[in-house]
């Protein structure tokens, strides 16, 4: 029997539950596959969001809805406590945990040689076709189906900003904060999740750094209840839906629940993905410009631990909030001199440190890459710019829009068609869902796909 080969582009979460997913289908359906996960950092299933080794970085989900597993719930929790960890259904457990985590799922998921996994450390450089992945060091990996799960990139060059010692272009890249914890104060350009991270890390690593976090609207993650929300249901109209309609059923629904927004968001995250594909392209662009930051900050929510130490930090001057945006910076002894319009005057400030959190950069053709698969016309960005243009079940579309037979994208590079597409429980879905297409397209004679 002919084994069927898939390579996946991309090792972080995204790559590794693609991979789990494949290879606990083809043991069930008894079908030999081999998945080849291919890695550029050697960063298999850590990604940028596992990879951390600080303690108090924390999962921003609570651990009942962080099993690897589709259809199996408690999977994580009972992993967790079978390593002698303290972990509850409601709790947050920190990430380097959960790292840990889907390496071992990885790893069990594979049952040689029939079902098989394959670990590479290596940069994708472009496609020969949909038969192979071609690495930048001249390597080749055969493939009957191809998952592109390149996950998040690193965040847009910050204009006006020059190359420094001190200025953290990126603050996931490998070893990116090892310094910053000297006690010199910190500026990190956005407040959002990574600027939290960002901030916990620097000020426990010296009593005297003081961190400014700096962003357009200066709005801060939300915590998560003490306890679980009771999902509330949104009523919304039927058919095609306005950005209006969706924030009037929400404040109609909060006010219904006393005020209490949060199970309201607990109600709206099953449909998210739904509600995206109602609202038509010009009012996605109206909910982007004038309603993600919001949405974000409600959806996004960090926990109640991590909640408690801003406030402290905010409390005893550490963490000071800024409104306004960055106008430039250049170097000033041994730090740098930033300029920043805030509430509409040009300020400067000297700080050892400038961190750019301002989130993953949209444009995918900054990914070598994906630039190549879209100037190649094997794939096009999504109207929004957001990431790839695919159908329903991840089908990369082409130049002239259509769907391929044999490469797929899971995970961010989908948040133009679904937005809500970053977390693990929406990408466990959807590489639940892609798996039974993975062994089918692999099956499938090439001859049949090319008539």
């Amino acid at each position: 029997m002919d084994t069927s080969s898939i390579a996946v582009v991309g090792g972080g979460a995204s790559g590794a539950l693609t991979a789990i997913h494949v290879l606990r289908l083809a043991r069930a359906r008894r079908t030999r596959v081999a998945v080849t996960l291919i890695d550029q950092h050697g960063r298999h299933a850590l990604g940028q969001a596992y990879a951390t080794t600080d303690p108090y970085h924390l999962l921003n989900t609570r651990a009942d809805r962080m099993s690897a597993v589709e259809g199996a719930p408690g999977h994580f929790v009972s992993w967790a406590r079978a390593a002698g960890l303290d972990a509850s259904e409601a709790g947050f457990l920190p990430r380097a945990v959960y790292g840990r985590y889907l390496r071992e799922v990885l790893a069990a998921s594979a049952e040689p040689p029939a079902r098989a996994l394959h670990l590479i450390t290596g940069t994708a450089a472009g496609l020969e076709g949909d038969r192979a992945v071609r690495l930048a060091d001249g390597r080749r990996v055969a493939a009957d189906a191809v998952v592109l799960a390149l996950g998040n990139r690193a965040p847009a060059p910050l204009p006006g900003v020059p190359a420094h010692a001190r200025h953290v272009a990126d603050p996931w890249a490998a070893g990116a904060l090892a310094g910053v914890g000297d006690g010199a104060s910190v500026l990190v350009l956005g407040t959002g999740l990574t600027m939290v991270d960002v901030a916990l890390t620097v000020t426990r690593a010296h009593p005297g750094t003081v961190v400014y976090a700096l962003s357009r609207r200066g709005l801060l993650p939300r915590a998560h209840p003490p306890v679980p929300a009771t999902p509330v249901p949104v009523v919304l109209p039927d058919g095609p839906l306005r950005v209006a309609d969706l924030l009037r059923a929400v404040r109609r629904a909060v006010r219904a629940n006393a005020g209490d927004w949060h199970g309201v968001m607990e109600g709206l995250r099953p449909r998210t993905q739904e509600l995206w594909t109602r609202l038509g392209p010009g009012e996605r662009r109206i909910f982007l410009d004038r309603v993600a930051r919001y949405w974000e900050v409600h959806r996004h929510r960090i926990p109640p631990a991590s909640a408690a130490a801003l406030a402290e930090l905010r409390d005893s001057g550490r963490l000071r909030l800024l409104r306004g945006g960055l106008a430039g910076a250049v170097p000033a002894g041994t730090g740098l001199r930033v300029r920043a319009e805030l509430d509409g005057t040009v300020r400067e400030l000297d700080v050892g440190w400038l961190v750019n959190a301002t989130g993953p950069r949209p444009d995918v053709t900054s990914d070598p890459f994906l630039a190549g698969l879209v100037s190649t016309g094997a794939a096009r960005r999504d109207a929004l710019g957001l990431g790839l243009d695919a159908g329903p079940d991840g089908a990369v579309r082409d130049a002239k829009g259509r769907p391929g037979e044999r490469v797929f994208a899971v995970g961010p590079l989908l948040r133009g068609s679904l937005y809500e597409t970053t977390a693990v429980p929406e990408i466990r879905a959807q590489a639940a869902a892609l798996a039974p297409r993975l062994l089918e397209a692999a099956r499938v004679p090439r001859a049949r796909l090319t008539a």
